[in-house]
This record gives structure tokens, C-alpha cells and sequence, in this order.
């Protein structure tokens, strides 16, 4: 249990309505997606960075463990609470505090939704390219702590790339800003970019600086089916070797497509006999769109495609990607229960992957539905398995590590977005040799020489 002064004193700086300590409460803030966790001892909702400096000095002081926490909607346990204590939960920070139009930049609290901003910003003729499939509850924090990056990495980069600055407080109660409003800053080391991807390890971030680019101007968007993952992946290089870089380049398989087909009720998604898809868009002047989409659609004919579908106005676009959104939600009527692995391997070992993938599936039994990234080699792997089949689930734990040890030695990475958590910390030395696993625990205790802040999370235990 907290001690009683403590609780006392969260009381004091956030008030008794913003410190919740309910069974329903500690519960729901002790999960993310993943659907593994443990409860909270306090949930506290600060609404500033000034509250949040002093809930983490007083968790400093107490030597209490404390957790901060976004929209939960991460896959790998990374804002849940493993050792009890406080989960600091930012969802009262979600404001849009500026966006500067003459300095195409905008700042913004964590808990502003990522689809939201979108939004704000393209009503004024900008654009925040970072889109992860979670957009629209997904929190800027959130994708910040993660380097979150999504269809539109390909042509436009990751999270990282966007963000400019950083307000944070450190496990000590300390507040920093890092960067600032310019594109160009050497001064020092990059603490910006150091707490980009870190999981909420090193620090709690209260505020941000992105960058931001003109809107396109014209958008379009193309499904090409084939009868083969095969095809789809050779379409892909096929795309790139014509050199045309999609804005989003995305690879869906057939199990895939007939969960999200169940899902909707829709049975329009592909032409009969599709194995996979490729939805692609295209984004820039008039002509540039029009003569990129020509190549799109004649890269995929030359390796098979049974269609190729050009989206004829916005209802039509927004219904191609309706697919992709719904991916993750329709995989639970395949069975309830996922391990959704977010590799990637450089574009050209793609087919690799896949191969690795089928002689996984083949060997251990299991169902494996794949769709992603393509245009920058970020696949999601979805191990599907009953929660009640004991055997299925020991036999998708062994998958798991050969399929991020083949993931690696075809030059990859075992994450490309979800981060590494809880769930992935075991399987970090496949990875990172145990030199690198030791610099970045001493970068780790330089910040939380107390180690109260998030524990548990990256390194194995």
C-alpha cells in the first residue's frame, strides 16, 4: 500500500477527483492493448507540468515507483505498471497550445490525439505526416515515448523526424526543455532525440515542438490485387525499381482481408481469388500524382496483378483505407487472443520475411496473418491463438523467438514501432549485444538513479 502521506499529498497537488484508487480504476490503468498488466496502487491525473513536477518528486521522495500513461494503446505493456505505485496518466494534457503557420511548426500536450492534430493543422494547409493505424485514439505523448511510424514512413519518416522540442520532467522532479522552435540546433548533446523512443523510461514528456510540412496538394489512391503474397511482395520492388516513392505503401494477405471482409460484412474488399493486396498512395502536384499513379498501376501489371483500382473521388479513398484501419480489431474474430509483432527487415529481403514467416507457420502449427508496412519493411506478424489452448500458446511463445532471430539475421530489427516494453524485454539480447544493453542502462541510471520511473521496461529482468 501507498503510504498514507503520499496519497495525502497527490491529493493536495491534483486534487481528491484526479486521484483515483478504486479497484475498477487501478485495473483498467494496469492494461494497454496488450491485455497484460498489473494494477496501480494511485492513478493521478495532473493538469500541467507544474502538477506533474511535483506527483514525481513526491514519488521521488517516497521512493514509490511510478508509471506515466497516454491512451493505452500500446502492444507492448510499456505504460503499465509492473511494480504497483503511481501511474501518472496525462489524459487532462491535451491541448493544441499553438500552431505557427509562418513557422510551419505546432506544439502541442501529450495527450492531444494524433488524428486530431492531423486535423487542426491540415484545415490551415499543413501537414503532420506521422499516421499510425491508431490515429484516432492514439496520443502525440504516446507516439513520441514510442517513435511511433506508420503508412507513411516510407516517403515521409517516423516520428523522430517530426519532433523539433521537448518539455519534460525528469524522475527527479526536475523540469527540462530540450530543442526548441528551430530546424537547426548542435548545441550539446540530443536529449530531444534521446528521449524520442524511450519508452517513458527516462523521462515524462509534457510538452512537444513538431514540424510540419505543406499539405499535397493532390492525393490518390490505388488497391492492386494478386493471386499470390508472392506477386504482392514482387509488385512492391517492382514499384521502387520504376522509382516511385508512394506516400503509403501497404500489404495486406488474404486471411487478413476475410477477417476484416467477417468483421464489416463486406465482401467487396478484392476480386474473388485475391491472396493480397497493395493499397498505395501517391501524393504531390497534379501531375506528378497523375504520372506516379500510371507507374504504380503498370508496376503491378507487369508482375500479375488480377486488378488495379484507382480510387475515384475522397468516399472512395477513405473506404480503400477503411481495410487497413479496421486490420487489427477484425483479427480478433480470428481468435481473441494475438501476438502482434511489428519486425522489419530492409525493402529487399522482404520476400525473406515472408519466407521465414510461412516455414514459422508450417512447423509450429499456427495461423499467421501479415499486413503492413511494405514500402519501408515494417510487417506486422499476428500470431493468432486460442487464450484457453495452453499447447497452441507454448508453441506460439517458441515462434516468437525464431521468428525475431530470423528477423535479425536478415539484418532487422524486432521492432519498428510498438517498442519493446514488457512483452519484448527477454528476447532485447537477440538483438543488442550485451555492451550496448550495458551503455544504455548507464544512460538509464544517469536519469533515474533510483530506478522509479517505468521499471521493469527494455532490459530483461
Amino acid at each position: 500500500m501507498l503510504p498514507p502521506d503520499l496519497l495525502d499529498a497527490l491529493v493536495a497537488i491534483v486534487g481528491e477527483p484526479n486521484v483515483r484508487i478504486d479497484e475498477a480504476s487501478l485495473v483498467t490503468y494496469g492494461t494497454d492493448a496488450l491485455k497484460r498488466g498489473h494494477p496501480a496502487e494511485a492513478v493521478v491525473l495532473p493538469a500541467d507540468t507544474s502538477q506533474v513536477a511535483k506527483v514525481v518528486a513526491q514519488c521521488a521522495e517516497h521512493r514509490v515507483p511510478f508509471v506515466p500513461r497516454g491512451a493505452g494503446t500500446g502492444y507492448t505493456g510499456g505504460a503499465v505498471p509492473l511494480h504497483g505505485g503511481v501511474v501518472i496518466s496525462l489524459e487532462r494534457m491535451n491541448r493544441i497550445l499553438e500552431i505557427d503557420e509562418a513557422n510551419l511548426l505546432a506544439v502541442v500536450e501529450p495527450n492531444v490525439i494524433t488524428g486530431d492534430l492531423q486535423t487542426a493543422v491540415e484545415a490551415v494547409g499543413l501537414f503532420y505526416p506521422p499516421d499510425p493505424a491508431s490515429l484516432h485514439m492514439s496520443t502525440i505523448g504516446g507516439n513520441v515515448a514510442e517513435c511511433a511510424g506508420g503508412p507513411r514512413a516510407f516517403k515521409y519518416g517516423t516520428t523522430k523526424q517530426y519532433v523539433l522540442g521537448l518539455e519534460a520532467v525528469l524522475p527527479t522532479g526536475e523540469v527540462i526543455e530540450t530543442g526548441g522552435k528551430v530546424v537547426k540546433n548542435v548545441v550539446g548533446y540530443d536529449l530531444t532525440h534521446l528521449l524520442v523512443g524511450s519508452e517513458g523510461t527516462l523521462a515524462v514528456i509534457t510538452k512537444i515542438i513538431l514540424r510540419l510540412v505543406p499539405k499535397p496538394p493532390v492525393q490518390a489512391t490505388l488497391r492492386a490485387s494478386f493471386k499470390s503474397v508472392e506477386d504482392a511482395v514482387a509488385a512492391v520492388s517492382e514499384v521502387i525499381r520504376r522509382r516511385v516513392v508512394p506516400a503509403t505503401l501497404e500489404l495486406i494477405d488474404g486471411e487478413s482481408l476475410e477477417a476484416v471482409a467477417k468483421n464489416l460484412g463486406v465482401r467487396s474488399l478484392a476480386p474473388p481469388g485475391t491472396a493480397a493486396i497493395l493499397l498505395l498512395d501517391v501524393d504531390g502536384s497534379a501531375q506528378a500524382v497523375a504520372e506516379d499513379a500510371d507507374r504504380v498501376e503498370a508496376a503491378c501489371v507487369a508482375v500479375g496483378a488480377i486488378e488495379v483500382l484507382r480510387a475515384k473521388h475522397e468516399a472512395e479513398r477513405a473506404e480503400l483505407w477503411r481495410v487497413r484501419r479496421e486490420l487489427s480489431l477484425s483479427l480478433k474474430m480470428v481468435t481473441p487472443l494475438k501476438f502482434n509483432h511489428d519486425v522489419v527487415v530492409p525493402k529487399g529481403r522482404i520476400p525473406e520475411l515472408f519466407a521465414l514467416v510461412s516455414r514459422i507457420r508450417d512447423a509450429y502449427r499456427l495461423r499467421i496473418p501479415l499486413f503492413g508496412h511494405a514500402g519501408d519493411g515494417n510487417i506486422h506478424v499476428n500470431i493468432m491463438v486460442m487464450p484457453d489452448d495452453a499447447e497452441e500458446i507454448e508453441r506460439a511463445h517458441e515462434a516468437e523467438k525464431v521468428l525475431f532471430e530470423g528477423v535479425v539475421a536478415l539484418e532487422g530489427s524486432i521492432s519498428g514501432e510498438h517498442g519493446i516494453g514488457f512483452s519484448k524485454a527477454p528476447f532485447l539480447p537477440i538483438e543488442l549485444s550485451p555492451d550496448e544493453i550495458s551503455l544504455m542502462k548507464r544512460v538509464k541510471l544517469a536519469f533515474d538513479p533510483h530506478n522509479l520511473l517505468n521499471p521493469g521496461k527494455m532490459f530483461p529482468e
